[in-house]
């Protein structure tokens, strides 16, 4: 049994992460941290953890815990991660990794040197849905792939929960970071293929501040398919997968959602010819559950830090070429 503590305790640690370790079967939570020691301990009490802190050093000094979830806002990432590795801890980061690609080399870099363990929080790589569209995409059912399409949209006004996505040098960027992420990680999952170049486009609002409220990516892969990545914080929440191949079309019309039952559909001439409905409610629970497995050495954790540095390289190349109005290489991390 793995004893995590959670760094940065708030909305989504109680909305997604606690419901996912309750499911989990070698891991639980331990320990928590927030800013404020008051609000530390009234979660704690509330969520029945037994240790509270208020900062990522002292929760990862703490002996009880064997390794943390870093889920603080995006620009704190880096020296959460830093300080888990200084104290010998494994370190399960949040996405995105972090608000510039060159503090994902830190980490990797610093979580090499250490031979500590770090993994990125992709837990989409955990669903049912997109594991089906891999395996169908794989097997040929769709001959080669010649389109990838992943969307990613949600109603996240100035009034949100977590207002720091309003600000970049907290968030690193809007909805492209927020959840495109998500978007490019699937894509990159499900194809099996690297991102050679990508183009960007994006729209600001009144609301917006000085990130973008709504964006359009263009992703050149190296076998040849173009994928599309649209995402939005003013939109209807949706977010619908699809590859298009030269002998058939696989699809989800909500594969990256863990809140209800997804349908994935296999058609070829526009008929349907294979469908299944698949529940994602475990995807939370087997993420924790495979980094635990890891840090014990039972296997190794299919998301390694190298994830989340390609996916900002990525992310990155985006946001330059929103800048420069042009297609944008994008660098390769070599694998550890």
């Amino acid at each position: 049994m793995i004893n995590f503590g959670i760094i940065g305790f708030g909305r989504h640690a109680v909305k997604r992460l606690m419901p996912g370790f309750a499911l989990a079967e070698d891991c639980r939570v331990v320990a928590l941290s927030r800013r404020d020691m008051a609000k530390a301990q009234e979660s704690a009490r509330q969520y029945h953890i037994p240790l509270a802190f208020d900062s990522a050093d002292a929760l990862c000094r703490a002996p009880e815990v064997d390794a943390v979830f870093v889920t603080t806002p995006n620009a704190c990432h880096l020296q959460d991660v830093l300080s888990a590795i200084r104290n010998g801890k494994p370190a399960l980061c949040e996405k995105p990794m972090a608000v510039n690609a060159d503090q994902c080399r830190q980490m990797v870099e610093a979580a090499r040197k250490a031979q500590i363990l770090l993994g990125v929080a992709q837990v989409f790589r955990f669903e049912d849905s997109t594991a089906r569209l891999r395996d169908q995409v794989a097997s040929g059912k769709i001959g080669r792939p010649i389109f990838a399409r992943s969307e990613f949209s949600l109603n996240a006004g100035p009034a949100h929960a977590r207002a720091w996505l309003y600000d970049r040098a907290l968030a690193g960027g809007g909805p492209m970071a927020d959840v495109g992420v998500h978007c490019v990680d699937a894509l990159r999952f499900i194809l099996q293929d690297e991102v050679l170049r990508v183009s960007a486009r994006a729209t600001n609002d009144s609301e917006s501040g000085d990130v973008e409220a709504a964006a359009a990516l263009l992703l050149e892969f190296s076998r040849g398919a173009l994928g599309t990545v649209l995402v939005s914080f003013r939109a209807d929440y949706r977010t619908p997968l699809e590859v298009v191949g030269d002998a058939g079309v696989l699809r989800a019309d909500n594969g990256l959602t863990v809140d209800r039952p997804v349908t994935w559909e296999l058609l070829r001439g526009g008929v349907i010819i294979e469908s299944e409905t698949v529940s994602n409610q475990l995807a939370y629970a087997r993420q924790v559950d495979a980094f635990a497995a890891a840090v014990e050495g039972k296997t190794k954790f299919p998301v390694p830090g190298e994830e989340g540095w390609q996916n900002q390289e990525i992310l990155d190349a985006a946001y330059r070429g929103i800048q420069s109005g042009k297609a944008e290489d994008v660098p390769v991390v070599a694998s550890s």
